[in-house]
């Protein structure tokens, strides 16, 4: 493969670093005008305002295969171009499952913020939470935390409580090891998943640790885990709530009490209740706040699989992804037609 790469001033890696491995450097916005037979491979979320007919195949996150918000408009884009998507977050080796994820560093960085906002809130009474900036290195992020949670925790006189929902999974255990980093103990970290939930929710204990981390992929319809009406409990320990997962727009967000994504230039969104008020951080880009050693990460999953695209017709994952995006379209024009 012939690979090109659109200039960027945004993001970690410089474009030198990449015309030192040998790839051509192109202005940014010309995967427009690639050639026909070019493989478009971007992260996520294609420019705004734009239904133009999409005719490469893209390989990237495109959060429209779960009947997100809008999911219709992009698969559209891609019908009425003949184009093809081939969804990062459905590439899947042959027993089922994900041959890369951002996830790990994902939970890594809500956690980091959930807790850093905790101590900010007792820190900073009042005062809103600064915007997020991204962090060269998670041994620097670590360390901010650390410094103010040590601060907070010789004011108040104990450490926070964290529960994390999906502890087992990618994203979940890269929240408790954020935690554990912090010098959070193991018995403050309580960690449920699919046995925990199988009873269904709403679920009380959530109310009884100070910060919670929904870190679950969201496959099927599940009863809520929270509730606004829950969070009226008095005596709730529940301060701060963070939503890796982000489901907002799918129609069986198991974290109704919220309705929009934050983001890092205003990172926390406030729930009123009849008793304190929870702040939420539903940022849903988290791996941005390490973008080089989420990226890295990524890359060194997704690189075997990125070898095989030469046979995408025959390789099980990309085959596989090719007959799902054609599952979808196919789900799309049926509901087109009620």
């Amino acid at each position: 493969f012939v690979i090109t790469v659109e200039e960027s001033k945004e993001r970690i890696f410089k474009d030198q670093e990449y015309v030192d491995v040998g790839c051509t450097l192109v202005p940014h916005g010309s995967w427009r005008t690639a050639p026909a037979s070019a493989l478009i491979i971007g992260l996520k979320e294609l420019p705004e305002n734009d239904l133009s007919p999409l005719t490469h195949t893209h390989i990237m996150f495109a959060h429209c295969f779960k009947r997100q918000g809008g999911w219709m408009d992009v698969l559209g884009r891609f019908k009425a171009g003949n184009g093809t998507l081939l969804d990062l977050e459905f590439l899947a080796n042959k027993e089922g499952r994900r041959v890369a994820a951002f996830g790990y560093y994902a939970g890594f960085a809500g956690a980091a913020l959930g807790i850093d906002l905790w101590a900010h809130n007792i820190l900073n009474p009042g005062k809103d939470y600064p915007a997020a900036k991204p962090f060269d290195n998670e041994n620097d992020l670590i360390k901010h935390v650390s410094e103010r949670l040590k601060k907070a925790i010789s004011i108040v006189g104990k450490k926070p409580s964290v529960m994390v929902m999906g502890a087992l999974g990618r994203c979940g255990t890269g929240a408790s090891d954020f935690a554990t980093r912090v010098e959070i103990p193991n018995d403050l970290i309580v960690k449920w998943d699919m046995a925990e939930t199988a009873k269904g929710g709403p679920f009380l204990e959530i109310l009884e640790s100070e910060i919670f981390v929904n870190s679950i992929y969201l496959s099927l319809p599940i009863p809520p885990f929270i509730t606004k009406e829950l969070l009226d409990t008095p005596g709730r320990k529940l301060k701060v709530v963070v939503d890796v997962s982000c489901d907002t727009s799918n129609p069986h967000n198991p974290i109704p009490i919220y309705h929009d994504t934050t983001t890092f230039d205003k990172p926390v969104l406030t729930v009123k209740t009849n008793t304190t008020p929870v702040d939420v951080i539903a940022i849903d880009h988290l791996p941005s706040l390490l973008p080089r050693e989420a990226s890295e990460f990524f890359g060194a999953d997704l690189l075997a699989s990125l070898l095989t695209l030469h046979e995408r017709k025959t390789a099980p994952v990309w085959a596989n992804a090719e007959a799902l995006f054609i599952k979808k379209v196919s789900e799309m024009d049926e509901e087109l037609k009620k």
